[in-house]
């Protein structure tokens, strides 16, 4: 094997990490602004209480709490923005349809003009 392949073969793993990586840090972003534009509040995790709440739930998952005010949807996010972004269920309602749009904008997208 030629050391120029060698290299190659070995350069492929970190490649296809970095770009799942961006593909990754991408779809947060993404779920972020349907998140916000739904109403959901973004909450930076600045003291010990909030900082145990970012740990405490799953990261980049909407967890559903129910409190002695009612339903509250919890979006953590400890990797990028160290934040989690709140919303009751009128917000959580509104992230779902424009989820919804979004991944039927995608398939449409991906059908038109592709091999039959």
């Amino acid at each position: 094997m030629t050391p120029r392949l060698t290299a190659m073969l070995l350069a492929a793993p970190v490649l296809l990490g970095a770009g799942c990586a961006a593909i990754e840090r991408y779809q947060v972003r993404d779920t972020q602004r349907m998140l916000a534009a739904a109403g959901f509040q973004l909450h930076p995790a600045d003291s010990p209480e909030r900082q145990e709440e970012l740990r405490s739930i799953p990261p980049h998952r909407i967890v559903r709490r129910t409190t002695n005010d009612g339903i509250v949807y919890t979006y953590a996010d400890p990797e990028i923005c160290g934040c989690l972004y709140v919303g009751g269920p009128e917000e959580y309602s509104r992230y779902e349809r424009l989820r919804v749009r979004r991944e039927a904008t995608q398939r449409s997208a991906g059908s038109a003009g592709g091999a039959p």
